[in-house]
């Protein structure tokens, strides 16, 4: 591996002390004996040898020669794949309007949570020197007010 590579680089310097000759040559005005260079459709960059003209290309052509018809062999094979009609479910009649509405029910949620917070703080401060039984009902009332929203909300899905 390290004499490949010795020897890679040996034949780079060659090639960059050729080339600065003929660059200071040209420079100069000085017709130099060149080495013959290759042109890239007779020369292989990859191996730095003459491509052997018996070799035949791979052209596009060759290469997507057969993509159509394999295109078209898969096209009628998913084709005859039966759909399953009893795996579709419809979606429901109301599903507009549902997804129409989450945005104001977002707004309506907002609201509700500030009144129940409002309603607390005045029951909270009318119950101020009230007894600990008394604040039961306190729950109770909280209770209550969250069924009418819970019911509220339940009517308006309900009218959609």
């Amino acid at each position: 591996m390290d004499t490949q590579l010795a020897q890679n680089t040996a034949a780079r310097k060659e090639r960059l002390i050729a080339l600065r000759r003929r660059k200071e040559a040209h420079e100069k005005g000085e017709s130099v004996n060149a080495t013959f260079t290759f042109k890239q459709r007779n020369f292989d960059p990859e191996t730095r040898q003459a491509r052997k003209a018996g070799i035949a290309e791979e052209t596009v052509e060759k290469e997507v020669e057969g993509l159509a018809e394999e295109i078209v062999r898969e096209d009628e094979e998913r084709r005859a794949e039966e759909l399953d009609l009893f795996n579709i479910q419809p979606r429901r009649p109301n599903w507009d309007l549902k997804r129409d509405m989450t945005a104001r029910m977002g707004k309506l949620e907002r609201k509700t949570n500030e009144s129940i917070a409002t309603i607390l703080r005045q029951r909270l401060r009318d119950q101020r020197g009230v007894a600990a039984s008394e604040q039961v009902n306190l729950v109770a009332g909280i209770r209550e007010a969250e069924a009418e929203r819970d019911r509220a909300v339940a009517s308006d899905e309900d009218s959609e």
